[in-house]
């Protein structure tokens, strides 16, 4: 009758499994996406009246980017998109702010949306899309 260690396969089965575990749970750690806190707003008037200036204000914040800019865009009827104003460059903590002052030459609809821009100096030259509000929609009469 010969003798076998039984002990010995479960103890190198028990680590194997240990062992692949822990590279499991590293590798679903490792591709867990890391989401930045930040958020941008846009206020606008509903309606103005041809010929009238109206306000447009953003403010933004993001914590992905060591500089932070906002931008104002619009657009009339359904057409490409296009920089109003720019707001200051701030540093991240701080929340960037933008206004344009916009005289409504005639009726229709205007749209609007607020762009928060990170950058990695203040003089960065290549802005990174960080977040991008909702739309803002007047109503010119």
């Amino acid at each position: 009758m010969s003798r076998t260690k039984k002990t010995g396969t479960k103890i190198r089965g028990g680590r194997v499994a240990v062992i692949g575990a822990l590279g499991l749970a590293s590798v679903t750690l490792a591709a867990a996406p890391a989401f930045a806190k930040g958020g941008v707003d846009i206020t606008a008037p509903h309606t103005a009246h041809a010929g009238q200036t109206f306000t447009v204000t953003a403010h933004g914040d993001d914590d992905a980017a060591v500089y932070l800019r906002v931008c104002l865009e619009g657009r009339s009827g359904g057409q490409a998109w296009h920089r109003v104003t720019c707001g200051a460059v701030v540093a991240t903590g701080t929340e960037a702010q933008a206004t344009a002052h916009v005289k409504a030459a005639h009726s229709g609809v205007l749209e609007y949306r607020a762009v928060v821009y990170g950058l990695t100096s203040p003089t960065d030259g290549q802005p990174v899309r960080e977040r991008t509000s909702g739309l803002a929609t007047v109503n010119v009469r």
